[in-house]
């Protein structure tokens, strides 16, 4: 029976794919100007439901955080991968998604039967794989991974800072504020910008100071 407090049932994986070992795969960190693009994958285990478990948007930081250590807890298996910066800017921002995903399926403990991908494109995959359009909000292996890829994102982002200290990453995750775009404004982009994005081509190529990386 679907959550009464969800406005979003969720597509069952138990009910639509019975007896497979499902995983669900969601991104985080297509829209910043800076930082890598973040996937995460996940089996949940059906005996062990996470409560609160949801897209990672309509959480808080804190509760992605806790909802994040009871998923690495009680999932049968959950994994992360990543494309960076420069990987971004040489493959385009889609391609680097869909790679970062199957770098996270990949990764996983054990092979999934079937994997299900939030939005309407699936990465190229071993296993049987389907789109599933609003994902995060119907399919909770989906919004798991959601909740794992914006909260390892995120900490990533925290790190860059303090090479960084000047654009306020910490705050805004590379996501372009008024305050990231001053930032890049007065400073010009440091390394681990995307640099084939408008609005940090628009803001010059004159580095920052700072460790090389992406």
């Amino acid at each position: 029976m679907s959550d009464p407090l969800d406005p979003h049932p969720p597509f069952l994986e138990a009910v639509a794919l019975p007896g497979l070992l499902v995983a669900g795969v969601d991104e985080a960190g297509r829209g910043p100007l800076a930082g890598p693009v973040v996937a995460g994958a996940v089996i949940l285990d059906p005996q062990r439901p996470i409560a609160g478990n949801r897209d990672s948007k309509t959480l808080s930081a804190s509760r992605r955080e806790q909802l994040a250590a009871e998923i690495k807890r009680h999932a049968l298996a959950w994994a992360v991968g990543a494309s960076s910066a420069a990987e971004i800017d040489t493959l385009n921002i889609l391609q680097a998604t869909l790679c970062a995903m199957a770098r996270a399926v990949d990764a996983l403990a054990c092979r999934p039967d079937h994997v299900l991908v939030d939005g309407n494109r699936c990465p190229p995959l071993s296993c049987a794989s389907t789109a599933v359009v609003k994902g995060d909000q119907r399919v909770p292996a989906i919004s798991a991974a959601s909740i794992l890829a914006k909260v390892t994102r995120d900490r990533i982002m925290v790190e860059w800072d303090r090479s960084y200290p000047d654009y306020g990453f910490a705050r805004h995750k590379g996501y372009p504020t008024r305050a990231h775009i001053r930032a890049l404004s007065r400073h010009g982009p440091c390394a681990i910008h995307r640099r084939s994005f408008a609005p940090v081509r628009a803001a010059g190529r004159r580095p920052s100071t700072g460790p090389e990386g992406s």
